[in-house]
């Protein structure tokens, strides 16, 4: 079994991850048990599929799943902006950029493993 807790991309999704868990408790009941639990369920799969990837020998099929799942985690980020989950839009701001982070480095995985 490959290490990967070296890997920047797992670093900065076991970090939003963390993020997402800590942010999400200030959400409504409402929110929290919708928008925050689909939020924290699919920053746990991003995590899962970086290990996995980097586990694999063909890496390119689980990376481009990866691709659906940030692409999946960045349109609930922008939902629980619109239906005002966020406390605030730093908040928001910040999700939104570390999601749009891990979809660069997931692309540049992508491409070298290609």
């Amino acid at each position: 079994m490959a290490q990967y807790e070296h890997l920047p991309i797992y670093k900065k999704a076991y970090d939003l991850t963390l993020y997402f868990e800590k942010i999400v408790r200030g959400f409504s009941r409402y929110d929290k048990y919708t928008l925050g639990a689909e939020l924290r369920q699919l920053s746990r799969e991003v995590m899962r599929l970086i290990r996995r990837a980097n586990d694999a020998e063909n890496k390119a099929a689980i990376l481009l799943e990866n691709r659906e799942r940030l692409e999946d985690l960045k349109m609930t980020v922008r939902l629980c902006k619109d239906m005002r989950a966020f406390q605030n839009f730093n908040s928001f701001q910040y999700s939104i950029n570390e999601v749009v982070d891990l979809c660069k480095q997931n692309e540049g995985w992508l491409k070298s493993a290609l």
